[in-house]
């Protein structure tokens, strides 16, 4: 017996709302909605789920996300409503990445050179 990873939860107060950005973002879809509870498929068994928590704030796990065009994908996620925070490049130059914010304030990063 063992386990596997169903969903990547995201507390938020607004559920819905996120998870329409995200499966916009990723290009998913939306495989449940329980009011509370909204999840995002990605047709690879992979997921993101929403749950509502009131008062929530940003939270300690963030998301990293590999492409081979990371200005283009960058563009096109502040372009949807993520803002950008910082660049960062591993020593040596072996890749570089992105920190950027969902519309709640969650970080995520987008990367390219590794993956």
């Amino acid at each position: 017996m063992g386990l596997k990873i169903a969903n990547v939860t995201v507390n938020t107060d607004r559920p819905k709302e996120l998870a329409e950005w995200w499966r916009a973002a990723l290009g998913g879809e939306i495989t449940a909605d329980w009011g509370e509870y909204v999840m995002v498929g990605f047709g690879d068994g992979t997921g993101l789920a929403f749950q509502f928590v009131a008062g929530t704030e940003p939270g300690r796990i963030h998301l990293d996300l590999v492409t081979s065009d990371a200005d283009a994908e960058i563009a096109r996620l502040v372009e949807a409503g993520a803002a950008e925070v910082s660049h960062h490049e591993a020593p040596g130059g072996a890749f570089s990445w992105t920190v950027l914010t969902d519309p709640d304030g969650n970080e995520f990063c987008v990367a390219q050179g590794h993956g």
